[in-house]
């Protein structure tokens, strides 16, 4: 199992009630799965989605000076695919949007929206932080001052902000200090526009920054320079959604491989999005009597921060539970453990078993787009 980004253990790990024990457990349930040739990572954490939105195909030509601009070319609600895509229930597309964290490793994500009932459900396939204040952005949230004032301070504040890179995006960040809105607990998503003035701003306050290169670059034509990733500033990962995105949280470490160092990346993923997200004891790690969202690759001899640029889950585990499982693994398990599991093709990536009635949600979604589905830009199939 990872202690960290560049060392493994070799340890058996017992689950119960949704928790890692270090300790041998007494069970009469007990079931063994031998994980030789295969290494544990802690479930990964997605810092911003949009969960609703990931049945999309991407949007937009070439490249915007500012997500005002980008938004204002690509919202046609009256128009196809935007028309099309809206009709598909948002209990549906957000679902979907959980499938996809999934099927990247992630076991708990940031959505940047309201709190729907669904995400709450035991059933959802990955967790979804529910202790939060957000605002959209200063432009599209003109209330982003009271939202921010009737946030927690024991609670994250996550707001698009630098989402640009002219004079606009970049006065954003000052804008947001004069307010008095950026503290620890404040997260800016995109930050692109942070000019030297503005990183200063973000270091004193201690605000996070959460990082989506390949959306950036998609609809700015750049993102985060490596001054800024390198500035000491906290920084979390996120996939964003398919509108700009390249993929889910796996193709955006891959992205961001040309940026950052890759341990610094696994912890984006890990340890400081849990720290920046204000999550529990033992997530975005492996503790004893911590939660039991993990992650199993294939062993390829090399570092966990290696493994995880290099691999693709095997398994998937949620809240102790088997969420997702390759079929090699799968031949491994007794029936009686994947009674609930029903098999998912992903383009690129092959087939696996999910805790989803995958073949019902293909069928409700195909059924209102009249076309194959694609998830987070990949075909995918019952």
């Amino acid at each position: 199992m990872a202690v960290s980004s560049a060392e493994f253990a070799h340890r058996s790990l017992w689950i119960r009630n949704g928790r890692i024990f270090f300790a041998p457990m007494i069970s009469a349930h007990k079931f063994t799965l031998d994980l030789q040739d295969h290494v544990i990572l802690p479930g990964l954490i997605n810092a911003h989605d949009h969960l609703e939105l990931n049945l999309f195909p991407k949007l937009g030509r070439g490249h915007y000076p500012n997500a005002l601009a980008w938004a204002r070319d690509i919202y046609r609600p009256d128009e196809r695919p935007v028309k099309r895509h809206l009709g598909v229930p948002k209990e549906l597309r957000l679902r979907w949007g959980g499938i996809k964290n999934l099927l990247s490793g992630v076991t708990v994500v940031a959505h940047h929206n309201n709190f729907h009932p669904l995400l709450g459900h035991p059933t959802f396939p990955v967790r979804v932080i529910s202790r939060y204040g957000w605002a959209h952005s200063i432009d599209f949230s003109p209330d982003w001052k009271i939202r921010f004032a009737n946030t927690p301070r024991n609670y994250p504040f996550l707001i698009h902000a630098g989402e640009g890179t002219d004079s606009a995006a970049s006065r954003e960040i000052e804008t947001l200090a004069q307010a008095g809105a950026l503290n620890r607990s404040t997260i800016l998503v995109h930050g692109v526009g942070l000019n030297r003035k503005g990183l200063a701003i973000l270091q004193r306050a201690g605000s996070g920054l959460v990082w989506c290169p390949s959306s950036n670059h998609f609809t700015l034509g750049e993102s985060l320079h490596r001054h800024m990733i390198e500035s000491g500033i906290r920084i979390a990962l996120g996939s964003d959604s398919a509108l700009t995105a390249a993929g889910d949280l796996l193709d955006e470490l891959r992205f961001a491989q040309k940026s950052a160092d890759e341990h610094r990346l696994y912890k984006m993923v890990t340890l400081e999005a849990a720290s920046m997200l204000q999550l529990p004891f033992g997530y975005g790690q492996i503790r004893d009597k911590g939660p039991a969202d993990l992650l199993v690759m294939k062993d390829i001899g090399r570092t966990p921060a290696a493994t995880l640029l290099e691999g693709y889950p095997e398994l998937v585990m949620s809240r102790g539970r088997i969420a997702l499982i390759s079929l090699t693994l799968a031949a491994l398990c007794p029936p009686s453990r994947l009674a609930n599991l029903e098999p998912i093709r992903v383009e690129g990536r092959g087939t696996y078993l999910i805790a989803e009635k995958v073949r019902y949600l293909l069928a409700q979604t195909a059924n209102v787009l009249d076309e194959s589905v694609r998830l987070a830009g990949k075909a995918i199939a019952a």
